[in-house]
């Protein structure tokens, strides 16, 4: 009979363990929390010092009855939950849901699912860590808090199923106030100047770009700066004045965090947070592999540290230098450096064993476990490698008053760059240089290839770019990412099309009611010193009840005075000019899971249904029918006309009826200006102020 019982999280987990601890260990699954605060109400009890009340989940009664059998049974108990805040408080809940106080219970923690990692947690049990489950719990409270007392007022003033979140509406907002900042974006003009130019004895031209004058670097801002320019190099004679040789080197990358793993697998794979998350707890939890049985073969998936253990170094350094030779054996490897608070002693996502190849393992592994397996493998091994070294040459040309520049580059050693190169670097080419320019060679003109260009609004928020954010202002923690982005693409706040993160009419609504009457809530500044808070609880530095007993009453305040400026706020449904065909009904405008749509108010007798059209009061410039605000099938809004599919005309920003005093195009609106959408135009006109 086995003595000794180690309590799991995942059941995937079980198999393995059980393999690596023999018969005298008996492996059981929680199936992760088993206790929570009760959906039905608050559960905090607000009147006595915040206590929560915590009950068993439904359907873990069955699984704790189980865990009792087993705990009569064992001499010891190890709790083994994931080694982070979530899993402390797991452990902790266990210990009182299984009553398991005064009894031999010791906590564990393996930062990787292998025979040696769990070995050694063995020999290093120790007591639940209080602090980090005390920051678990504030979080979960605050958390509670901001769902159970906002929400509500979300469901009576807009629609039933929408939901507020402290890290949610404030990764809305974030991408609301990039969105407003592009609509309200007004492109500026410059150009670009390339000189084609002959060099004698050489078949290939060298190409080299406008920098400006002796003075200095200068941008051409205009049509008519450019033509000046042109006027200018009119018979002007071509010579090098400077070629400048340099080296430059490039550091390794860091090895994986949960985030940068996130950003990563999108670009470079097009995966969405949440399926990254699910391979890498699959890659975590354990793969059948043949001849080995179930093997977990990357560390654990939830941390925000580079650090990497001196054993993994170590095979890393003889793996490498095995392969690829000494010289490719990073000198000493880099970790993370910054003001940020790191989350646990968690080591960087690598692979359990570096000699287990992404190409050895191809068989035992879907092809997207594939995948993210070969991503992180070739991350942690550049990580270990020496630097890439590359030759640098810049030429510099002159041409009258004015210069162009040719610069370039080669790499003369690859290091880290023989196994790995980021998304973002391989889409960079290296230039090409003529092999022997120097300032004897004879150049020749050839032509000019000038164009025309407008700046560029920012970027839409990508998955990848939103994680990258929300780590960078501090709000959440790797467990909290890939759920906050799920949850406000379900709730259909936000819509994703090619990547890129889009707001939803409905997210409109719901960020302009949480910045008025929540301000504080939806505040980057706010969440992240609260973030620090709950830092400095795990630290023990400040009590969780604190942090909580300061939260609660300014949100109760704020919540009060929404409910009594929101109550003018008319919820009755709007009547529209349509009429229901089947019952002759005026139709009414209500909001559905995609946005609004017109319903009979007839409902259930009559079902009738048709799309919802707003008319701007602006005629389509191409056939004069009525524009109207559409959305596409993901909820995204654009401007349409009426006629189609007779007539195609769409544009993302406000038309206006105003047309352009340069070129006669129509114009779209620009926060308070009128940009022309002629190709070469870019005329900027000011609005005219309605009263």
């Amino acid at each position: 009979m086995a003595k000794y019982l180690v309590i799991v999280e995942s059941p995937a987990k079980v198999k393995t363990i059980k393999k690596f601890l023999g018969a005298n260990y008996e492996v059981a699954a929680s199936n992760g929390h088993v206790r929570d605060l009760p959906k039905s109400q608050l559960g905090i009890d607000v009147e006595h010092n915040y206590e929560p009340k915590y009950i068993t989940i439904r359907g873990k009664g069955d699984i704790l009855a189980k865990l009792r059998k087993e705990v009569k049974k064992a001499e010891k108990v190890y709790l083994a939950t994931d080694p982070d805040r979530e899993g402390e408080a797991i452990s902790w809940h266990l210990l009182h849901a299984l009553k398991l106080e005064g009894k031999k219970v010791y906590r564990i923690t393996f930062n990787e699912i292998t025979k040696n990692a769990i070995k050694e947690s063995l020999k290093n049990a120790r007591e639940i860590n209080t602090d980090l489950v005390d920051a678990q719990q504030a979080r979960r409270m605050l958390d509670r808090m901001v769902g159970y007392r906002i929400s509500p007022l979300l469901w009576e003033k807009i629609k039933r199923g929408l939901s507020a979140g402290r890290v949610q509406s404030v990764a809305l907002r974030i991408i609301c106030d990039r969105e407003d900042e592009i609509n309200a974006f007004i492109p500026e003009e410059y150009c670009s100047l390339d000189v084609k130019l002959a060099v004698a004895w050489e078949k290939k031209p060298l190409i080299a770009k406008y920098y400006g004058t002796e003075e200095g670097k200068k941008t051409i801002s205009s049509k008519e700066e450019l033509d000046q320019i042109l006027y200018d190099l009119e018979g002007a004679s071509y010579q090098v004045d400077e070629v400048k040789k340099g080296e430059r080197t490039k550091k390794a990358p860091l090895p994986f965090t949960t985030s940068t793993l996130q950003q990563e697998a999108s670009k470079a794979l097009n995966f969405s947070t949440q399926k990254t998350m699910r391979l890498a707890q699959q890659l975590y939890e354990g793969i059948d592999i043949k001849g080995n049985g179930t093997v977990g073969v990357i560390s654990y998936l939830r941390t925000d540290s580079t650090r990497v253990s001196d054993e993994a170094v170590r095979m890393a350094k003889e793996y490498i230098t095995d392969k690829y030779g000494s010289e490719y054996v990073a000198v000493a490897a880099g970790e993370k450096k910054n003001g940020q608070k790191i989350q646990d002693a968690h080591e960087a996502i690598r692979p359990t064993d570096i000699s287990r190849t992404p190409y050895s393992l191809k068989e035992s592994l879907s092809r997207d476990q594939f995948r993210l397996y070969q991503l992180i493998w070739k991350r942690f091994t550049a990580s270990q490698m020496s630097v890439a070294r590359h030759e640098t040459t810049s030429v510099r040309i002159g041409a009258g008053k004015h210069c162009f520049t040719v610069s370039a580059s080669r790499v003369i050693f690859d290091g880290f760059m023989s196994v790995y190169t980021g998304a973002d670097e391989e889409k960079q080419e290296n230039n090409m240089l003529v092999k022997g320019i120097d300032k004897q060679s004879v150049l020749s003109f050839a032509e000019f290839d000038s164009k025309q260009h407008f700046t560029q609004p920012p970027a839409h928020y990508t998955e990848a770019s939103l994680v990258r954010a929300l780590e960078e202002l501090g709000i959440g923690r790797p467990s909290t990412y890939a759920p906050t982005i799920t949850t406000i693409l379900a709730r259909r706040y936000v819509t994703k099309e090619n990547r890129n993160l889009y707001v939803t009419e409905l997210g409109e609504v719901v960020n302009g009611m949480m910045k008025k009457a929540f301000p504080s809530i939806v505040d980057v500044s706010f969440t992240a010193n609260l973030e620090g808070l709950l830092d400095k609880v795990e630290e023990g530095s400040v009590s969780w009840k604190t942090v909580v007993a300061n939260f609660y009453p300014d949100l109760e305040e704020a919540v009060s005075r929404a409910e009594q400026e929101l109550a003018h706020v008319q919820i009755a449904e709007e009547l529209s000019d349509e009429t229901c065909d089947l019952c002759g009904r005026q139709m009414v405008v209500k909001y559905g899971p995609h946005g609004r749509f017109l319903a009979c108010p007839g409902f259930p007798d009559c079902r009738s249904t048709k799309p919802y059209f707003e008319k701007i009061g602006i005629a389509c410039p191409k056939c004069g029918r009525d524009i109207v605000l559409k959305k596409t099938k993901k909820g995204r809004k654009y401007y349409g006309c009426m006629g189609y599919p007779e007539c195609d005309f769409m544009v993302w920003q406000r038309p206006s009826s105003v047309r352009c005093d340069k070129c006669g195009s129509y114009t779209v609106e620009k926060g308070n200006k009128l940009v022309c959408t002629g190709e070469s135009c870019g005329n900027v006109m000011e609005k005219i102020k309605t009263s």
